[in-house]
């Protein structure tokens, strides 16, 4: 975390990626159960902030019309639920600049607010391990606890039960989204899961191996379950998927999340910087990033 300048503080919120996502099926309170080997990409939205007594947000960047600055901004309702769990919080200005596309699958809303949660931490001398502080995460966003302690994990029940932190191989990466916003609810009501009929039995499938190409490997054994309901929804995700399968020396292609966005996996970030070059030429209006996940 570094300064930004007159007393600001600063922070990185990075893109989260769900390398695997599993709906083991639907809870008597409509949410889903889940099993997902999320991972973290070196790009992200980044976001600082003034101390002082008013809260308040500036959102700027090529995707801050999309993401707002108004009351259901995820930064402003993280702010306001760690406040509501500690008296005398104190508060300030954030300054969110946009990058990450919104209603993504890149948990961009989500990744802001755990950003913004860490930055509270720092200037009122809490813990992010602090009850309040993962309870005011949870109470913002079923994927801002993850995004809290930002490291590649195992995530299951809505979001909540995370595995220990482990580190992953370097996985060289192209993201697409096509511009096209797919909202998680739709892509869940699309999905139709079956109702849990017990409770989830979680898996333990994941053998996480410093190698990449093993890794490739065992993602490659597994699925993203939104996949098929999202491109019942937006049929360009299917093209994005067909695109990135066809650049040269993809190693696996995937959607993200509940979409729209798609990642690709590649041996050398060479080959995945080349491949974005070659596919923002070939699509001008998709966004495109060439990327390391870990």
């Amino acid at each position: 975390m570094a300064a930004a300048g007159s007393g600001d503080l600063a922070d990185i919120a990075p893109a989260k990626v769900n390398l695997t996502l599993h709906v083991l099926g639907r809870r008597g309170d409509g949410y889903h159960e889940i099993e997902s080997l999320v991972a973290f990409a070196d790009i992200g939205d980044r976001l600082s902030f003034a101390p002082g007594e008013a809260l308040a947000l500036d959102v700027t960047g090529p995707t801050a019309e999309a993401a707002g600055a108004g009351a259901d901004n995820l930064v402003l309702k993280a702010a306001r639920a760690l406040a509501e769990r500690i008296d005398g919080l104190r508060l300030g200005r954030f300054r969110l600049e946009k990058q990450l596309p919104v209603a993504a699958g890149l948990g961009g809303g989500s990744s802001d607010a755990a950003a913004a949660l860490r930055l509270l931490t720092r200037v009122n001398d809490l813990s992010l391990d602090d009850d309040r502080v993962r309870a005011a995460a949870r109470a913002t966003g079923a994927d801002v606890p993850v995004c809290l302690d930002p490291k590649a994990r195992i995530m299951r029940g809505i979001g909540e039960v995370l595995s220990d932190p482990f580190a992953l191989p370097e996985l060289p990466a192209v993201l697409v989204n096509p511009g096209v916003a797919v909202p998680t609810k739709d892509v869940f009501a699309a999905l139709a899961a079956p109702a849990l009929t017990a409770p989830a039995q979680a898996e333990d499938f994941f053998a996480i191996n410093t190698d990449a190409a093993a890794l490739v490997s065992i993602l490659a054994a597994r699925r993203n379950d939104l996949e098929i309901p999202a491109i019942k929804l937006q049929v360009v995700i299917a093209d994005v998927l067909k695109a990135l399968q066809a650049s040269p020396h993809c190693l696996l292609a995937r959607m993200s999340g509940s979409g729209a966005t798609c990642f690709a996996l590649f041996g050398s970030r060479a080959a995945a910087q080349d491949v974005a070059r070659q596919m923002q030429a070939d699509h001008p209006r998709w966004w495109v990033r060439a990327t390391s996940f870990g």
